[in-house]
């Protein structure tokens, strides 16, 4: 067998081993971004503007390793009747144990003797801000095709 096969056959083995590699410990391995920014201080607030490789320059912004995979995000005062937001403070974090039914969620709780609207996801960075359901990316996606349809149905 020529040398330059064996290189190649070496090479594409080695490739698909280490992406394999890192299929898996993506798995494994779940972070939560850690914050806490009251009213427009810091930059835990909502929108949250970052992503994993930008936190590292941002201060007070740290994606910490959770071994429960579940983070949550914590919003208090957000139930206020000010105009400006300086009573809301914004908290990430890792959680120790996701809800008994094992579903991403929002709700108002009761969080250290406060009132406060707590989110509770599953996955690697998840606590950001509220994804687009499945269903609502699809109708997004089709709405540019709603004229065409009605078009279709008209000349019927």
């Amino acid at each position: 067998m020529p040398r330059s096969k064996i290189f190649s056959f070496l090479f594409t083995t080695s490739a698909v081993i280490v992406l394999f590699n890192f299929h898996v410990a993506e798995g494994i391995l779940r972070r939560c971004y850690q914050c806490r920014s009251r009213g427009d201080l810091g930059s835990c607030k909502d929108p949250f503007r970052f992503n994993a490789t930008q936190i590292e320059d941002e201060r007070g912004i740290t994606a910490v390793p959770c071994a429960s995979g579940w983070c949550g995000k914590v919003i208090e005062g957000a139930n206020s009747f000010r105009d400006d937001d300086y009573d809301i403070a914004t908290q990430r974090m890792c959680v120790q144990r996701g809800p008994s039914d094992s579903e991403d969620r929002c709700a108002y709780t009761v969080y250290n003797h406060k009132k406060v609207f707590m989110c509770f996801c599953q996955g690697d960075l998840c606590n950001t801000a509220p994804k687009l359901s499945t269903i609502n990316l699809q109708i997004i996606l089709l709405l540019p095709l709603l004229p065409v349809l009605l078009a279709s149905y008209r000349n019927r």
